[in-house]
C-alpha cells in the first residue's frame, strides 16, 4: 500500500441529543450525552489507516485527557503520529454539539491547538513529507500552515490532496498543480458562481482548471463525483445506499481517495472507490465509527458491479 501523510485538524465531539434546543438564557434537562472522535484531519487518516494505507498524521493536540485519548486512538488504529505533537498551553481541539429530535443541531467549535499547527511542524516532518505518494490536506488549520504543507511537497514532486472544507476564500496560489476534492457547496465559494443552473457545475469545473488546478474530483453525495483535468471531464456515479449518518461521508472520500491513488490507481477508477467508501460510511452512525475496512470495500464493490 501507499504511503499518505495526512496534515489536518483532531477534534473531540462532545454531543448532547435531546427533545428540543434551548432557546437563549434557557437551561433544557434531559438527553442523552456522548463523546466521539472528530476532527477533518483525523477522520481522514483514520479512513486511510483502516483502507490498509501507511498513514502518518501531522497535527497538534493539547497535554490534557482528550489529547490523550486522541493519541491513543490513532495509534490503536496503527497510525505513525512521530510527528504529532502537544501543546501545553493550549487545550485539545472541541466541539460542543446539541441536537434536538428532528436532527437540528447547534455546534460551537473551539480549535485550541489545531490553531497552533505551524509552518515549522510541516519543516520537521519533511522527511517523510518527501517521501510520500500523497499529502492530503484540509482547512481546519491556519492557513499558512497549509500552504507551507503544499510548497513543500510539491517541491519533492509529490501529490497533493487539497480537500477544501469547511469552506473559505483561497488564493490561487494555493489551488496551483493541487487535486482537489470540493463539494458543490465549496465549489460555489471559491468559484463564486451560483449553484443550481443547469450549467454551474461545469462552469465551476472549468474555473478551477483554469486557475491552474491539476484536477478536480467535486463529490456530489449520493450523485457520485464529477472529475475535470485540463484534458477531460467525467462523471463518476455513486451508489444507492440507505444513508443513516451523513457526518464524515466527505473524509471518507478522501481516505478512499488518497489510498487509491497512493498505491496506482488512475484518478476515475480512484474516485470510483472512494464513492464506495463514502456509501458505506453514511449507512452506520458516527464519524470514526462508521468508516470501513479495505476488505469491506471490496465485498461492497463486488456487490455492486
Amino acid at each position: 500500500m501507499g504511503r499518505i501523510v495526512v496534515v489536518g485538524s483532531a477534534n473531540t465531539d462532545m454531543i448532547i441529543k435531546g427533545e428540543r434546543l434551548p432557546k437563549p438564557g434557557e437551561t433544557v434537562l434531559g438527553g442523552n450525552y456522548f463523546t466521539a472522535a472528530g476532527g477533518k484531519g483525523a477522520n481522514q487518516a483514520v479512513a486511510a489507516a483502516r483502507l490498509g494505507s501507511e498513514v502518518t498524521f501531522v497535527t497538534r493536540l493539547g497535554r490534557d485527557w482528550l489529547g490523550d485519548q486522541a493519541l491513543a486512538n490513532y495509534r490503536a488504529e496503527k497510525i505513525n503520529c512521530d510527528y504529532l505533537t502537544r501543546d501545553d498551553h493550549t487545550p485539545s481541539g472541541v466541539a460542543l454539539i446539541m441536537v434536538d429530535a428532528k436532527g437540528e443541531n447547534l455546534i460551537g467549535v473551539a480549535p485550541g491547538s489545531n490553531g497552533t499547527l505551524l509552518p515549522q511542524h510541516i519543516e520537521a516532518a519533511a522527511p517523510l513529507i518527501q517521501k510520500a505518494d500523497v499529502l492530503l490536506v484540509q482547512l481546519e488549520i491556519p492557513l499558512d500552515t497549509v500552504a507551507a504543507a503544499i510548497q513543500l511537497a510539491q517541491r519533492h514532486n509529490v501529490r497533493v490532496i487539497l480537500n477544501p472544507a469547511p469552506a473559505t476564500d483561497l488564493a490561487e496560489a494555493m489551488l496551483r498543480g493541487v487535486i482537489l476534492t470540493p463539494n458543490e457547496t465549496e465549489s460555489a465559494r471559491l468559484t463564486k458562481i451560483e449553484e443550481g443552473s443547469p450549467d454551474s457545475l461545469d462552469r465551476m469545473l472549468t474555473h478551477f482548471i483554469q486557475a491552474g488546478v491539476a484536477s478536480v474530483v467535486m463529490t456530489l453525495g449520493k450523485r457520485g463525483a464529477m472529475l475535470a483535468t485540463s484534458a477531460d471531464k467525467i462523471i463518476v456515479s455513486g451508489f444507492e445506499v440507505q444513508a443513516v449518518d451523513t457526518t464524515a461521508a466527505g473524509d471518507a472520500f478522501n481516505g478512499g481517495l488518497a489510498t487509491a491513488l497512493a498505491r496506482g490507481d488512475d484518478l476515475e477508477s480512484a474516485a470510483r472507490y472512494a464513492c464506495a467508501v463514502a456509501a458505506i460510511s453514511v449507512t452506520r452512525l458516527g464519524a470514526q465509527p462508521s468508516l470501513p475496512t479495505a476488505n469491506e470495500v471490496v465485498k461492497f464493490l463486488e456487490s455492486h458491479r
